[in-house]
């Protein structure tokens, strides 16, 4: 309890400086644009809430309770592995520094022509964005001295923290949800649900959010299955690594698009990249 309640304290600081089966009159078409509309409605919710003086936005909260519930996730990983929880611990508690730091770079990297010129606004805890790819690799990078520092084995850490990264995901996604970035492209599909894009133009779109949410949860169930049958150290991480990325390359197609935007955007290319390298890596590994 100690643990997790520093954990909430620590990371309160870092937020705040980050800031047709049928046939009938009603078509399912139809049934689900009305579902979609309902839903977008109750989920929509850029202002959590506000009490007095006190303004609490959905993105960083979901943020906040991911990084909670992620660690917590990634203690009892650790228990099971039998690693010293404390030092799992301590290293995702540092680790969460730069993934928040590389997520922030890489998103304004892929958006320099619009802080080129306001260099202020890359820091700005009212100025949300981020890429989740620029914290993973930046907090690998990172985790080679901290994980030695800390006499962790890098493969076994990694085979643990991805409990703690796929719960972040979920929250972070239903953040963007409530928040409103991150939107699908405009569909008529039965999945389509009435969301706003960053612009608040509200209209049927592919809940790319909710989508990618589902997808971590099914990756995290897959992790606890497989958690016992790894080959060798790392795989899990591999596998999970892989997974996501091909799902997020593919889920890339269904989100809105900036005009004249190429085809093949960024979030594309490095989840290509670590699709490839993680299966070629598991291929050779595993056949040792």
């Amino acid at each position: 309890m100690v643990f997790l309640w520093f954990l909430a304290l620590s990371s309160t600081l870092i937020l705040w400086r980050s800031g047709s089966w049928f046939r009938s009159e009603i078509s399912l078409a139809g049934v689900g644009m009305a579902l979609g509309g309902a839903a977008g409605n109750f989920f929509m919710r850029p202002l959590l809430f506000k009490w007095r003086s006190l303004t609490v936005y959905s993105f960083p909260a979901m943020l906040y309770v991911g990084l909670v519930l992620g660690v917590f996730a990634g203690n009892l990983a650790a228990h099971a592995a039998h690693m010293d929880p404390f030092r799992v611990y301590v290293a995702t508690l540092v680790l969460i520094v730069p993934a928040l730091a590389g997520s922030r770079l890489l998103y304004v990297a892929s958006k320099w022509g619009l802080y080129r010129n306001h260099l202020h606004r890359i820091w700005d805890r009212h100025d949300g964005g981020g890429a989740m790819y620029g914290g993973l690799v930046a907090s690998l990078l990172v985790s080679v001295p901290v994980l030695r520092a800390l006499h962790l084995s890098f493969p076994t850490f990694w085979d643990v923290a991805v409990f703690t990264i796929l719960v972040g995901i979920v929250f972070t996604r239903i953040g963007c949800l409530l928040n409103g970035c991150c939107a699908g492209r405009v569909s008529t599909s039965w999945l389509a649900v009435q969301l706003p894009n960053h612009r608040g133009v509200r209209e049927p779109r592919i809940p790319t959010q909710i989508l990618e949410a589902a997808w971590a949860a099914a990756l995290f169930v897959f992790a606890i299955i497989f958690r016992t049958h790894s080959p060798f150290p790392g795989a899990l991480f591999l596998l999970v690594a892989l997974g996501y990325a091909g799902g997020r390359w593919l889920m890339e197609f269904s989100r809105e698009r900036e005009p004249g935007s190429p085809g093949f955007n960024l979030a594309q290319a490095v989840s290509l990249a670590i699709t490839l390298l993680c299966a070629s890596t598991l291929t050779v590994y595993w056949r040792q």
